[in-house]
């Protein structure tokens, strides 16, 4: 039996890549709104006005279709707000502090990103799923231990577990106006200002206070330093 030209038409447009790119945006809603367990493939394909088998011609499987949306709101974000800032790997580690923190918070702050790129993510590291493995691997690792490199470069008496525990910190300031975005607009309504979401003023004051505190923990690590070698000569002199 052959197929009609209607037909034809209808299954080329479920194979396309626009219909690739309409499942992967839906499916980003959906899985944000519902985490991967409640939400479904029916609904995902209503949202993206797709037929349920074009989840199987581009993906295969809901268990695909997460990964790939997961994947795709990364890639979107390493290519729009890469972590390096666009500078050359000689410039300084000051510099490079405040463009790797730039870079997180314009992510985070960015009105025209997808609201579901940090609601997905966010979303994975509460409620993971086989997933973060992979998301992990592929993209926040690489970028954690360049800011890991950096607080090195700055502190080079610290030691791993405090290297980490300090970019974690660097992180964790960032992320604050993201997660707790709702309660900041209303803890400073008041302000007239851009604070406190101004991405210049946020990205200098994290950056200060971070080296701030490198330079106290480098500082503290030295004398502990030297206390430990006193004390060492003094047991065997």
């Amino acid at each position: 039996m052959t197929r009609s030209r209607s037909q034809l038409s209808h299954g080329a447009a479920e194979s396309s890549p626009d219909t690739r790119a309409r499942l992967i945006d839906a499916a980003g809603e959906e899985f944000a709104e519902h985490g991967f367990a409640k939400a479904t493939v029916r609904d995902i394909c209503a949202r993206a006005g797709a037929n349920i088998a074009a989840v199987n011609y581009h993906f295969r499987d809901k268990e695909t279709l997460y990964l790939e949306t997961l994947r795709y709101a990364h890639r979107y974000s390493i290519e729009h707000y890469p972590h390096d800032g666009g500078l050359t790997p000689d410039a300084s580690p000051k510099d490079r502090l405040h463009a790797f923190v730039r870079a997180f918070l314009a992510k985070i702050l960015d009105p025209d990103r997808p609201k579901w790129h940090g609601r997905l993510i966010s979303r994975e590291m509460t409620e993971p799923t086989p997933a973060l493995n992979l998301l992990i691997e592929e993209g926040i690792r690489p970028q954690f231990g360049a800011l890991c490199a950096i607080v090195k470069s700055l502190a080079p008496s610290l030691g791993g577990d405090e290297i980490e525990a300090s970019a974690a910190s660097v992180i964790g300031q960032a992320l604050h106006y993201h997660h707790c975005n709702s309660m900041i607009k209303r803890l400073y309504s008041e302000r007239k200002s851009g604070f406190p979401f101004d991405l210049e003023f946020l990205t200098d004051h994290i950056t200060r206070f971070s080296l701030a505190a490198f330079s106290g923990l480098e500082l503290s690590a030295s004398q502990r330093d030297k206390q430990r070698g006193a004390q060492a000569k003094r047991k065997h002199g």
